[in-house]
This record gives C-alpha cells, structure tokens and sequence, in this order.
C-alpha cells in the first residue's frame, strides 16, 4: 500500500524539468494544464504534453487575442524534428513519405503570425499529427479558421487541442512509428462570456458544412482523453461549462 501511495504521489508532482514548463508557459494554461503526464514542453506560442511512445503531443494549449490575428509574420514551412527531445523520441519527416497522412500542424500556422518564434515552432514535428490529408484541408481548416473568426470577434480564446486513439496499440507510419489518430479534439474557452464549445472529429474526410454536427461536451472530451480540462475554474462554473454542448458559435 505504501508503494502504491508513493507512486501516486510521485505522478502528481511534477519534475524539475515539468514544473519549469509549467511556470514557463503560465500564458497559455492559465486554466490549468490537462495534464502532468508526457514530456511538457513550453513554446513561445503554446505548451504541449509529449506522448513519447506515440511521437505526437496528447494536448497542445495556447492563448489567442485579437491583436495576434493581425500579425504578419510570413509562413515558414520549415517542418523539423523537435531538438530538445531525445533522438529515440522524435518523429521524423521521413516517417510520414509514402503515406496517406500529412504532418498536420495542432497550432496552426496562421494563428501564430504575430511573433517569428512562434511561428517556427508551430512546424516542429513534435506539435504535429498524421492527419488525413482530406480531413486536414478540409474540415479541420474549416475549424480553425472559425477559432480565427471567434478570436477576432471575441476578443480573445484559450484553445486545447490533441490526438484521440480508438485502441492502445493504434496503427503507426513509418520507421519512428508514428501513432495515427483516429479522431482529434477541440476545446475552446471564452474567459469572457465563460462560455466553451468542444469538437471530436474523426480522422477522415468530412464535409466542412458538417462540422456544428461533431460539436460536443467538454465533459465528453474529458471522458475519451482522460484528461482534466479547465482545472483551475470554481467548481460549479466548471460543472456547467463543461456539461454544456452549445448550439454552434455564431459570434
């Protein structure tokens, strides 16, 4: 028994290396981090829990205003491994040639063009998914053009985003085998209405029209992911938010 109390402990408080991250990237989870598991890497424009056995992040956080929707830092494309992972826990370019997937970014390029920074590490491959390529430039550019729209909008928006596995052995591409999603997931959190809406989209082609179809409850990404979202809000706020599915944002 006190080994296993020991080990529960030891997972919940956070190393050196995850509490630097953490009061690194305080910005972008201000609403609590979904979790202490993986490698938790800070970003200048996001944080991000690396799965080191499936070469992709479990969650990506990131904070967007309106003033960052009116950057104009150019596209890089300069797509890389992640230098500050081990050589045995990067995923590769070469992982995704003569596959059916595209190294799809969880923070897209264009909502990262107020900073050259941010800009560069929205292409390290360690905050990259194989996305079905249809899906990627269909539905799921889809929706992160709406998330622009809501931030101009809005004001500003908290963002989780992350990679859904239908089995613990998921299919894999290439020689880092690389996991493949079978869904993704969307949170996004309005601090000012406190107001939240969530997608799960499978990872294949959908129709773009049919996007308000895959909205969904907080509550339910939270049961799929297992990971704890917007930790840090009062409880009984949270207990709405959460268990809420939102007609599609207009505004």
């Amino acid at each position: 028994m006190r080994k296993l109390l020991f080990l529960i402990v030891t997972l919940l408080i956070p190393t050196t290396a995850q509490a630097t991250a953490l009061d690194s990237c305080q910005a972008q989870i201000k609403y609590g981090a979904p979790s202490l598991s993986g490698v938790l890497l800070c970003r200048e424009g996001y944080m991000l829990s690396y799965n080191t056995a499936h070469k992709t992040a479990d969650w990506i956080a990131y904070h967007l205003t309106r003033k960052d929707m009116h950057g104009n830092i150019p596209r890089t494309n300069d797509f890389r491994p992640d230098p500050d992972l081990a050589a045995d826990q990067q995923a590769q370019l070469a992982d995704y040639d003569h596959s059916k997937y595209t190294h799809g970014q969880l923070v897209p390029a264009a909502s990262m063009r107020w900073d050259a920074r941010a800009m560069s590490e929205s292409f390290l491959l360690s905050s990259t998914a194989p996305f079905s390529k249809q899906m990627y430039k269909g539905i799921w550019s889809t929706l992160e053009q709406k998330v622009r729209d809501w931030v101009n909008s809005r004001g500003e928006l908290y963002v989780v985003t992350g990679n859904i596995y239908d089995s613990p052995e998921p299919k894999t591409i290439g020689p880092d085998y690389v996991a493949v999603p079978s869904a993704f997931f969307k949170v996004i959190f309005d601090p000012v209405r406190v107001d939240a809406i969530a997608f799960i989209i499978p990872n294949r082609k959908e129709n773009p029209s049919d996007l308000p179809r895959f909205i969904t409850t907080v509550d339910n990404v939270e049961k799929v992911t297992g990971l704890n979202l917007m930790s840090k809000l009062n409880d009984a706020v949270k207990l709405v938010v959460e268990a809420r599915a939102p007609i599609f944002w207009t505004r």
